[in-house]
């Protein structure tokens, strides 16, 4: 068991002595971990070449859509925004709203970024957010870092709440118990996530002191309604409605907190910025890619079902893996975060003035800057599908629940963060390892759905260091080869997460939860 565990978790360890130690770049990283994968998954747990190649190929298939195709979306839209200077005003509007960089991180880096994980996820809720961060002058490493920090709470109840109803589905648990436990067990880590934010990119607690209302405002005003409609609607709204009055609390408390922040938080405008203003219209304009990502990825959610149902079934469902028990792959051509965001981003280029010329200008270079994200993306995606398949995963998995034993509950997060760290999803992680918790649960005489929402609670976690996120976060603020960087500075905040994620886990199992 102990030598089949070393060998399952060589490829995870590589990783992480290659980006954190070594420094070698995302991609060839990644690519180095495929070999290392497909060589002990054909070598020593006998994945045939065929089922071995098949399931890299699923893993690739994965990667391109929908999850590079929301990444390639997201920074198509940013970067027209720059190409028709409409990225200029928007920071001109946010300065508007205040000139300190900690309440605007609070909004667009804390708010929004819910917003978009809520709606969209597939990296949205750190690519868009991470962006505008650094458009505004905030540190960019400094803006990625945090964004994947705050992102580990909002996981659960992305995409609509899909992880959380997939766990539910893979565990037979009951969906509103299940969502309530969930918000149970992260609402600590929920509440101190805006904290962590700006004292990451503050460098330090006298970062938080001159802002702390405004910190406790941004939290309860999203963890209070999030946490309530968890426990009382389900899984698809808390981060959405959460979200939506956090901003709207946010933007009202900033005419009135930190209006005259220390000079090394203001917002650096140029003379020219500051006194020219700007009308109603222009800010329409200058927002209407997101107001229409906003609107397209509303009406053709769940939230929505005339629309929904009517575009759900344009799809083509596809097995690749040529071996047993093979996963289907579902292609939704129009119904899907990447399409929505592209449609959205197309529009508003028309109406900030863009031609169709300047338009595939701007994706090719989109394209051609951040092939290296996409490759490491499909690599990763590739090392999951084959781990998974040939039972390298569960191998790791059924280790550390020998040597856990009853203090099980302590790791039970960690292994959540495993799958998400090897898969870089959460839905994927409840898929993987929701019954494993669930069962061990029943069999040590716990609660399924409270060890179930561990589960979950890891999976967020995870993402933090995921090579795929981090990916994602570099791509975003044009740091490609800044992965390693990236991976250093974030990892403590994500043992700190564990090691209070564990804690939560175990007291509340003791406690009967």
């Amino acid at each position: 068991m102990f030598l089949k565990f070393f060998l399952a978790i060589l490829p995870i360890l590589w990783l992480i002595i290659a980006l954190s130690v070594l420094k070698i770049a995302g991609h060839k990283a990644c690519l180095i971990a495929l070999v290392i994968t497909a060589v002990l998954a054909a070598g020593y747990w006998k994945l045939s070449l065929v089922c071995t190649a098949t399931a890299g190929l699923e893993g690739v298939l994965n990667a391109l859509w929908p999850i590079c195709l929301v990444i390639v979306a997201a920074l198509f839209t940013y970067n027209l925004t720059l190409e028709t200077g409409a990225m200029e005003l928007i920071k001109k509007m946010l300065a508007s709203v205040s000139v300190d960089q900690r309440v605007l991180l609070l909004i667009i880096g804390w708010g929004f970024g819910n917003f978009m994980e809520g709606m969209a996820g597939f990296g949205t809720a750190v690519a868009i957010p991470a962006s505008m961060l650094a458009a505004i002058g905030i540190n960019p490493i400094l803006s990625v870092i945090a964004c994947l920090v705050v992102n580990s709470t909002p996981t659960a109840f992305g995409s609509v709440g899909v992880p959380t109803v997939t766990l539910a589905s893979v565990t037979n648990l009951d969906v509103l118990q299940l969502s309530g436990n969930v918000a149970l067990i992260q609402v600590i880590l929920t509440f101190l996530s805006p904290f962590f934010m700006v004292f990451i990119v503050g460098k330090g607690f006298k970062a938080i002191k001159s802002v702390l209302p405004m910190i406790l405002i941004a939290s309860l005003s999203f963890t209070v309604p999030w946490f309530i409609a968890a426990q009382v609607i389900g899984c698809e709204l808390p981060n959405i409605i959460g979200s939506i009055i956090s901003m709207i609390c946010m933007v009202v408390a900033a005419r009135f907190l930190n209006k005259n922040p220390e000079e090394e938080y203001r917002v650096a405008l140029s003379g020219e910025e500051e006194s020219s203003g700007f009308t109603a219209s222009e800010g329409v304009k200058a927002w209407s890619p997101f107001i229409l990502i906003f609107l397209l990825l509303m009406f053709t959610s769940t939230l929505c079902p005339p629309i929904h149902n009517l575009i759900a079934d344009i799809k083509t469902t596809v097995t690749v893996y040529a071996g047993e028990n093979p996963g289907s792959l579902s292609f939704s051509w129009i119904n899907t975060p990447g399409v929505m965001i592209f449609i959205a981003a197309i529009i508003g280029g028309l109406i900030q003035g863009a031609s169709f010329g300047t338009m595939g200008k701007v994706l090719v270079e989109t394209l051609k800057k951040y092939w290296k994200t996409i490759l490491t993306i499909c690599c990763v995606m590739a090392t999951a599908k084959i781990m998974g398949y040939s039972g390298m995963i569960s191998d790791i998995a059924a280790a550390l629940v020998v040597v856990a034993g009853p203090f099980y509950p302590l790791i039970s997060p960690l292994v959540g963060a495993l799958g998400a760290f090897v898969t870089g999803s959460g839905t994927s992680t409840c898929v993987l390892f929701g019954g494993l918790q669930s069962q061990t649960a029943l069999s040590l005489g716990l609660n399924p759905s409270w060890m179930a929402a561990a589960n979950v609670m890891g999976a967020g976690i995870g993402k933090m260091i995921c090579p795929q996120g981090i990916a994602i976060g570099a791509g975003a603020i044009g740091a490609v080869g800044s992965e390693s960087e990236i991976l250093r500075k974030v990892f403590k905040y994500f043992v700190i997460y564990v090691v209070i994620a564990g804690i939560i886990c175990y007291a509340g199992s003791m406690a009967g939860f």
